[in-house]
């Protein structure tokens, strides 16, 4: 049926349209007096050539109470701000208009990023032409974002862009709601005159964007010109969005999958669609109990200028509010005015595409509508997009909504029109037979006091769609707590529109273009329209509101929500101050004997690598390592611009690791002791030439805080020569370099040969986007030291000499000379190491990805390049694509043990990509097309751009092998028989019942 709905949705669309730090850093001031309290510092940051290093060596160093200030002026980045595990700073310009942040040349993703911060103040600046999102605040507890602006130039990377610069400003940065462009080619367009701003696909995804966070508040703010959505809060408790302003977004506000969200006082004018609050699908939870009251959305009618194919693509223009699958909805004392299809569209995921994802309640219900005004909706409908629906092949036909709602108003005597209300019309009925959902052990799932069940993707998808809160014992709605809106009397609705319809969704549509013998323009007719209604009772819309007047028909109305309380921010006092000068002195310049490392110094960052005396040789850190130092390699590696990598682990004197594996968690590495060092450097050989030069050294370092936590710090060395000796600086701000190799992969004995202008050198704080996951231990924990990568015999990344393999450690299965050797406690009693292969037959093992036939099947086998496959994503992508990392958002989680399924991606369409992050494919994985599967693309050539590339850190040309492998596993392997293959055919908009 869906098939057939889709042609004649297409074809009526065809024929419609042929028819119609420290203080003594520069710029750092402590403030205040002084005493034992934690006073803070002041970093200030001025226009200019240094403003970019200034910025990064502020953010690596904020801790509790410090203030970074941007100056007065325009400042071009050349990287992101970010701030992580931190709390308590305050990061601030002149004001909205007078410090204006440009990232137009940056090579990272988001302009302002917060990762694990609690207690962050962002105000008076803006933000401008991220190449992703402007502001990005994850995982924060108690976050502000106050007369903040996120914006992208006009016409964003387009050949007409009007590009905001030093010079003009003052002139470019408050853009009035002018003449909405109503079509790409402005024919659509109403009244003289140009648009007071031309939009842009190309632009940033998310203007003001916290995710996975608590406590939110987001105050006078502005984003103008995001291809998702302005102002948008997702997977958050507790978020309030007051007297801020959206305008030439796709969608101006969106909240989703909130627990308790408040719009206030906002204005949405000029956007696609004006506000948003729904649920999306396949993600850790689903949202409850939002508020929107005393806003205004007016003349949200620019064309949806989204990539297609993703979800806000799907929002016809014209719209104020649409809600879709989210409970529990307060609307009052707003103002709709001048929407050309429909004041408020309430909807379902049954008019969207039935999503795969069984967790998700399809329906919004609970939703009151009270003391709202509502001005001119639904009187111009827009014609279907026919270019949008071929080019897609009929998957993007969600702009025949309005002409479907037109008609079947029409139909039922109203007129060709939209309305002030538009509701599909879909209704769930008891699904008695399907059982409360349960966990992996079995057990029931929590529920809230409705008895709602309490879902995420952290459980199993269940096999049906369970209901039955929503209805009593025998089978009947609970009205009105589960019934779908309660409009009450008190609303002024203009009566230059129609007041409300129910146009019941696609029902009766396929029908209706077989009455009109196969043409759509034939719906046009009055006769055959006519003709059509009588025939098909089920085609019309309706107009009846009395199952909305609750009190009449349920006897009781649903009562008003609670309003959104942020409690204050309590500092945690659990992060410690910075060192002296005379401390890191002391340390570090401490006598050490031959042979010994400076194991005292892991307390604090030392200016050369040298003086941790981790190598034998301090000018070269591929010699034999110090003290204990044990070097490891692992299986499947990250790619990292065909760099040879060098690890060395340096557990203290008297000390063990312990073994960890899956079973303790997905994310869980070998447990170190505090005081370890890790160190990795990063090479470049030249095989030919017989040498190798070091590009960077870096460090994971276990420390302990004052109050006994334990977390990981990141430090980056770079090396570089200095009075003709070799010499890594610490470089907490990172860089990028000219490299270039030429080399034999020792595993696949591939020749590589190479070069890159853009090699980087991650800032301390990029660390953590990798490092960090919600389930390991604090910062920048390790991420490689986990026995299915330790699994193999040691030998070293390169073909070249060094000294590391004079280590006795060299040809050894790595785990049990770890545990053989007293590195490691707790390991399993028999390891069962193959003396051929190396490899213990009793712990967990991850292949090497470019070995076929090191996953222990055939070599070339489906089973044995879904292996390898796999073991490339999980050390390349799932230390942030899994529901404790920094990707948890996206819902696309890829770690090893996970059934390759919908959440692993197998028609899995994307949650957060942006144009330039999917490469107009549709879905993370699509079986046997990799051609449109966004996975491959994403680590291929064609993802050019740093919104596009993943890993978005690692790497600046394309690992080929790799690239290789996942297209010959989607292409020749991913096939329908996996689970959610069924959604890249049942997937999409208007789907019949």
């Amino acid at each position: 049926m869906r098939q057939h709905a889709y042609a004649a949705i297409g074809l009526m669309a065809a024929g419609l349209l042929a028819g119609c730090g420290t203080s003594s850093n520069p710029g750092a001031e402590p403030v205040g007096g002084g005493g034992e309290e934690t006073v803070g510092r002041t970093f200030l940051i001025t226009p200019g050539p240094e403003a970019t290093s200034d910025m990064v060596a502020a953010m690596v160093q904020a801790r509790p109470k410090d203030v970074i200030e941007f100056d007065c002026g325009y400042f071009e980045l050349d990287t992101g701000f970010q701030l992580t595990n931190t709390e308590d700073v305050l990061v601030k310009g002149c004001g909205i208009d007078e410090t204006v942040l440009s990232f137009k040349n940056s090579q990272a993703q988001e302009g302002f990023l917060a990762i694990n911060v609690r207690g962050v103040v962002v105000e008076d600046l803006t933000v401008l032409d991220s190449p992703g999102d402007a502001f990005k605040l994850k995982g924060v507890n108690h976050g502000t974002l106050r007369r903040v602006r996120a914006m992208w130039s006009s016409g964003r990377l387009s050949e007409d862009e009007d590009t905001i610069t030093a010079d003009n400003y003052a002139d470019k940065l408050n853009v009035a709601c002018v003449n909405p462009q109503r079509s790409a080619d402005g024919l659509q367009d109403i009244g003289a005159g140009e648009p007071g701003y031309r939009v842009s696909v190309a632009s940033g995804r998310y203007g003001i964007y916290p995710v996975e966070s608590e406590n939110i508040l987001v105050e006078f703010t502005e984003s103008v010109g995001a291809s998702d959505a302005g102002i948008y809060v997702g997977q958050t408790d507790n978020t309030i969005i007051r007297n801020s302003r959206a305008a030439y977004n796709v969608f101006g506000f969106e909240i989703e999958n909130v627990r308790g969200g408040e719009y206030v006082d906002n204005l949405a004018e000029c956007n696609t669609g004006g506000f948003l609050v729904y649920d999306l699908d396949g993600l850790t939870r689903y949202g409850k109990a939002t508020r929107m009251y005393r806003n205004t959305a007016i003349n949200n009618n620019t064309y949806n200028f989204a990539e297609p194919g993703t979800i806000v693509s799907n929002v016809p223009r014209g719209v104020g509010m649409i809600t879709l699958a989210y409970d529990k909805i307060d609307i009052f004392d707003n103002v709709f005015q001048d929407h050309d299809t429909a004041g408020i569209v309430h909807t379902s995921y049954e008019l969207m595409g039935v999503p795969g994802d069984r967790r998700l309640d399809m329906y919004t219900e609970g939703m009151r509508i009270y003391n709202n005004t509502f001005v001119n909706n639904g009187n111009n409908l827009p014609p279907p997009d026919l270019q949008a629906i071929v080019s897609t092949g009929g998957e993007q036909i969600t702009s025949a909504f309005p002409a479907l709602v037109g008609l079947k108003n029409q139909a039922g005597g109203e007129g060709y029109q939209g309305a002030h209300i538009v509701w599909d019309g879909y209704m769930d009925e008891l699904d008695a037979d399907c059982p409360y959902p349960v966990d992996n052990n079995g057990q029931p799932i929590p529920q809230d006091d409705e008895g709602r069940p309490i879902q995420g993707n952290q459980y199993p998808n269940p096999d049906c769609r369970y209901n039955a809160y929503k209805f009593d014992g025998e089978g009947n709605r609970l009205k009105p707590d589960w019934w779908f809106s309660c409009i009450d009397s008190n609303n002024n609705f203009a009566d230059d529109s129609l007041t409300f319809a129910n146009f019941h969704g696609t029902e009766g549509l396929e029908a209706a273009f077989v009455l009109a013998g196969g043409d759509p323009t034939a719906l046009l007719d009055p006769a055959t329209l006519q003709e059509v209604a009588n025939s098909l009772p089920d085609f019309p819309s309706s107009f009846d509101m009395a199952p909305h007047d609750c009190p009449t028909a349920y006897g009781s109305n649903l009562p008003p929500l609670p309003p959104v309380v942020i409690p204050p921010f309590v500092p945690s006092g659990d992060i410690d101050p910075a060192p002296t000068e005379e401390e890191i002195a002391r340390l570090c310049g401490a006598e050490v004997a031959v042979g010994q490392i400076n194991a005292a110094a892991f307390k604090v960052n030392c200016p050369t690598l040298d003086q941790y005396h981790l190598f034998s040789d301090p000018q070269d850190p591929m010699s034999l390592p110090n003290g204990r130092g044990l070097p490891f390699t692992l299986n499947s590696k990250l790619f990292t611009d065909y760099s040879t990598k060098y690890r060395v682990a340096y557990i203290p004197d008297g000390m063990s690791a312990q073994y960890r594996d899956t079973d303790d968690g997905v994310n869980a590495t070998i447990l170190f002791p505090v005081g370890t060092i890790i160190a990795k450097t990063f090479a470049f050989a030249d095989e030919a030439a017989g040498t190798e030069v070091a590009a960077e050294t870096r460090l994971l370092i276990k420390r302990q805080r004052s109050d006994g936590q334990v977390y990981w710090d990141g430090l980056e060395y770079i090396w570089t020569e200095v009075d003709g000796q070799r010499v890594a600086e610490l470089k907490l701000g990172g860089g990028s370099a000219s490299v270039r190799w030429d080399y034999t992969d020792v595993d696949s004995g591939v020749r590589h040969t190479g070069s890159t202008d853009n090699y980087l050198f991650p800032n301390a704080n990029q660390c953590i986007t990798c490092h960090g996951n919600n389930d390991v231990e604090t910062g920048a924990a390790p991420i490689g030291p986990k026995p299915r990568n330790l699994n193999r015999a040691y030998r070293t990344d390169s073909p070249l000499p060094s000294g590391q393999q004079q280590h006795p450690v060299n040809g050894a299965n790595q785990i049990a000379y770890w545990c053989e050797n007293g590195f490691m406690t707790n390991c399993p009693d028999d390891l069962g190491v193959d003396a051929t292969t190396m490899v213990a037959a009793n712990v967990e093992h991850l292949p090497i990805f470019n070995v076929p036939g090191d996953s222990g099947h055939p070599a070339g086998s489906d089973e044995d390049v879904e292996a390898r496959a796999r073991a490339y994503i999980e050390i390349n992508c799932a230390h942030c694509h899994n529901s404790q990392g920094q990707a948890s958002n996206t819902g696309f989680y890829v770690d090893w043990a996970r059934p390759v399924d919908g959440v692993y991606g197998i028609c899995k369409g994307p949650t957060a990509t942006g144009t330039e992050g999917r490469g107009g494919r549709s879905v993370d994985i699509h079986p046997g097309d990799a051609s449109d599967s966004i996975v491959p693309y994403r680590i291929g050539p064609e993802a050019d751009t740093i919104a596009a590339r993943m890993p978005p850190i690692a790497r600046s040309v394309v690992h080929d092998e790799a690239h290789a492998l996942l297209v010959e596993w989607i292409d020749n392997v991913v096939d329908d028989s996996y689970p959610n293959a069924d959604a890249c055919s049942s997937g999409g908009a208007f789907e019949l019942r």
